[in-house]
């Protein structure tokens, strides 16, 4: 690839982050919520399985006690819910919450009905490699570790 191409890229991916922050801090500002407790949600939701708050600072690179902070104002604000493994009691499990995704999906359809116009404009071949490009950007991105808080 071309270093302009590149250059093009990042400039993209950089709006893209933008456009997406602004949308999120305005649903963070309607929810009485911090930015952090958006991304933290955002993790809790497309967790593939049980999220721990132990693993939930991993991913945001947070101290113990600032997430314990973002959950307990995620559960104050009925976003989520901790519940106790029934196996081990001393883990605890992190919910998203049914009314918090009604919430969401209200405040984010428009970036929803965004993202269908855009998706029409391309034929599935090209959404397939759009995909498979954000995938392993996305897994790319995830193996980069940043200095911890």
């Amino acid at each position: 690839m071309a270093p302009g191409d590149l250059q093009r890229f990042a400039v993209a991916l950089r709006r893209t982050h933008g456009e997406i922050t602004r949308l999120v801090h305005g649903f963070a500002l309607a929810q009485g919520l911090h930015p952090t407790d958006v991304q933290a949600l955002g993790v809790v939701l497309d967790s593939p399985e049980p999220l721990t708050p132990g693993r939930l600072r991993e991913h945001l690179g947070l101290t113990s006690g600032a997430v314990t902070a973002c959950l307990d104002r995620l559960e104050k604000a009925g976003h989520i819910r901790r519940s106790r493994d029934s196996v081990d009691r001393r883990v605890v499990h992190v919910h998203y919450m049914d009314g918090a995704r009604a919430a969401a999906r209200r405040y984010f359809r428009p970036l929803a009905e965004a993202t269908a116009r855009a998706t029409d404009s391309f034929d599935e071949q090209e959404l397939a490699t759009a995909l498979r490009f954000l995938t392993v950007l996305n897994e790319e991105l995830g193996a980069l570790r940043v200095p911890r808080r």
